[in-house]
């Protein structure tokens, strides 16, 4: 079965707040079991318009990383990062 992947690009504009989505997302990190290849970090922008974070999460499949996002300990998490940052974020099937 291919891993799934979360890739998302974003831009904190509460940074303090942004550590309470970071501990409310944890619980569902945990609970769909997901590892962290990349978390903020340098990065070298090639093209297209880049945000100052990228991320970079590992799950067992594709539909693991979907149903993380869809759980209702994500989505509490969701709402606090809606209200301090600015992202895009996909889900994509590892080969």
């Amino acid at each position: 079965m291919a891993k799934g992947y979360w890739i998302a690009r974003v831009d904190i504009r509460d940074p303090e707040r942004y550590k309470d989505y970071v501990a409310a997302a944890k619980l569902a990190f945990e609970k769909y079991g997901a590892t962290f290849l990349a978390r903020g970090g340098a990065f070298t922008e090639l093209e297209g318009k880049a945000r100052a974070r990228n991320v970079v999460i590992e799950f067992p499949s594709h539909q693991a990383a979907v149903d993380c996002y869809n759980s209702p300990e994500y989505q509490i998490a969701a709402k606090i990062r809606q209200e301090v940052a600015d992202a895009e974020m996909v889900v994509v099937e590892g080969v």
